[in-house]
């Protein structure tokens, strides 16, 4: 079996072995990977944001599925403050893909407590 690189696949390598039909256009480190459930991936999301942010968490505030995985909301406190009426939060959609490894997430609003829809 020789590899060949592709570009843009990073250090993975495509199968060349043209007798395995089975396993033609596969990565060598390609294996069977279980997907997460809807619950699986909020939690996930939730911890992708706090280790990412450092933010204290209020909780999920959505969860849809996508053609490649999940897209989670996270609300977050951005900025502490007394009263804690008046606390800044934030609201980040976080991406993961099938098996909930982080795919990207972004802040889509930033407000204050009691203020907002």
């Amino acid at each position: 079996m020789t590899g060949a690189r592709i570009r843009g696949d990073g250090d993975r390598e495509r199968r060349r072995d043209r007798d395995a039909r089975a396993d033609a256009g596969r990565y060598v480190d390609e294996e069977e990977y279980e997907e997460v459930s809807a619950a699986e991936a909020a939690r996930e999301g939730l911890r992708q944001i706090v280790g990412l942010t450092g933010k204290d968490p209020l909780g999920i505030t959505s969860i849809q599925p996508t053609d490649d995985g999940w897209l989670v909301g996270v609300e977050v406190v951005e900025d502490h403050r007394i009263p804690a009426s008046t606390d800044l939060l934030g609201l980040y959609e976080v991406e993961l893909d099938m098996t909930g490894s982080l795919l990207g997430y972004r802040r889509s609003r930033r407000y204050q407590r009691g203020k907002g829809d």
